[in-house]
């Protein structure tokens, strides 16, 4: 399992440096389009869509390589029973509320699908598909809350608290 997991966040970090790169290309398209005088339909709205993407998929493995900023004044000053039971705390809450931006942003991508949700702009893209990024992001994230709070009950160190 520990594999899988490992695995499932380094596939999402991946997709998140992949719509990173969609961003540069996307971004010096447009600007050589402008350039060459060719337009690049939707390029902003594309860009747009991949740092969304980008940020999203990012989530799980900037948490599991210790990436996200932490505010430890309080917890450096306690003792060290007391530090855990507040980090325990903090990843309960951090647990429900990516389980509760998870369960909107799923619902939010099956009305689009449903209702059939197009862009505004020049190419009309399903808005399904970026949400897709968005709510794939949030669960994996909601995975790895859940899997560094069932590390730390179990007597473990949280992935992040290696780095």
């Amino acid at each position: 399992m520990r594999r899988f997991l490992d695995g499932l966040y380094q596939t999402s970090g991946v997709f998140a440096a992949v719509a990173l790169a969609a961003i540069a290309v996307l971004v010096l398209s447009q600007t050589l389009g402008r350039l060459l005088g060719v337009l690049v339909p939707s390029a902003n709205e594309l860009a747009g869509y991949c740092v969304a993407a980008s940020a999203f998929l990012g989530l799980a493995p900037t948490l599991n390589d210790g990436g996200h900023i932490r505010v430890r004044l309080v917890a450096d000053h306690v003792p060290p029973a007391v530090g855990w039971w507040l980090e325990a705390f903090c990843l309960a809450v951090g647990t429900g509320l990516a389980i509760f931006a998870a369960w909107y942003a799923v619902d939010l991508v099956v009305g689009s699908y449903r209702y059939g949700d197009v862009s505004p702009g020049l190419l009309a893209i399903p808005l399904w598909i970026p949400q897709t990024a968005m709510a794939a992001g949030l669960v994996i994230f909601a995975v790895s809350l859940i899997d560094n709070l069932l590390t730390l009950l179990r007597g473990g160190s949280p992935a992040y608290g290696e780095h």
